[in-house]
């Protein structure tokens, strides 16, 4: 086929012999696959600002580092110079990502270059050597989406560790090798420690999954992962090793005996108090008390 104008740069420098198939595209990028010697690789070419559809981009930026104060200055204003510099930075999320959950042991694809934006790295293969499939292309076993789930959810756990949030994950974003799911997609990964919506859309992640595999496991539908590891997480006690349940109490709905005994005793003694002054209110005078004096009465 014949080579986008993007890769060519890649072939100039020997990272690419040949553009084979685009293999897909996607709300922020196109993927083609390359071959570089005897592998296949897949080159993944991300879409300008204006192209993508991908959005509540500033949601996602929030906690990223810049280079400087000025970039940062440049960036907020929109100028021509800040925008170049936010699109250089979304581009470069994704390989800090890929680099930085891979040496952690994250199941990603490796990433091996990038260069004028395109992403070079690993293609991930079906037992036929084709495209992996995505989850949403598969029917499971209860077992299957048991065993699948809490491999991801490990994943999450591990990303977690290393301080970041997937920020995007579903089911579309996740392949299905023979060696079990990968995942993919990573240019809006977000810093757990940095970004206010950490939270938020680490429940939405852990709960797509549960989503998902709860249409072949119901009970998974149920779990509270998300919750559970969030808590570690913010005691700073969480670990790869770390043991997750599934269940979480909210410590709103945990009931505290003790402060529902001291209401109920202070409501009894406020009773208390008002039916003694309505007692003594109503009780008739003491005939031998001495009336007070006229400057009292």
């Amino acid at each position: 086929m014949k080579t986008p104008k993007r890769i060519e740069p890649l072939i100039e420098d020997g990272l690419v012999d040949e553009v084979l198939r685009p293999l897909m595209s996607g709300k922020e990028a196109a993927v083609y696959v390359v071959r570089c010697g005897k592998e296949l690789r897949c080159a993944k070419v991300y879409k300008e600002a204006n192209k993508r559809s991908f959005r509540q981009a500033s949601e996602y930026q929030e906690g990223r580092k810049v280079r400087n104060s000025r970039d940062a200055r440049a960036m907020a204003k929109g100028s021509k110079f800040g925008r170049k510099e936010t699109e250089d930075a979304w581009q470069n999320a994704e390989v800090a990502a890929l680099f930085r959950l891979a040496g952690a042991g994250v199941r990603v694809p490796k990433p091996f270059d990038f260069l004028d934006g395109v992403l070079l790295m690993e293609m991930v293969s079906d037992e036929y050597g084709d495209a992996a499939p995505r989850l949403n292309d598969v029917t499971l076993e209860p077992d299957q989406a048991r065993e699948y789930h809490a491999f991801l959810i490990q994943q999450i756990v591990l990303m977690l560790c290393t301080g970041l949030v997937h920020g995007d994950l579903s089911e579309f974003n996740v392949l299905l090798s023979p060696d079990g799911p990968v995942i993919i997609d990573l240019p809006q990964a977000v810093d757990a420690a940095g970004n206010n919506h950490a939270f938020s859309m680490l429940e939405r992640d852990v709960g797509n999954m549960a989503s998902y595999f709860g249409r072949f496991a119901p009970e998974l539908k149920k779990t509270r992962f998300a919750k559970e590891m969030w808590s570690y997480y913010q005691a700073g006690t969480l670990s790869p090793a770390t043991v997750l349940t599934g269940e979480f109490a909210d410590p709103d709905d945990v009931a505290d005996v003790n402060s529902v005994l001291r209401e109920i005793e202070a409501v009894q003694r406020d009773e208390a108090r008002r039916q003694a002054a309505r007692a003594a209110d109503d009780a008739p005078p003491d005939k031998a008390e001495e009336p007070p004096p006229p400057w009292m009465q």
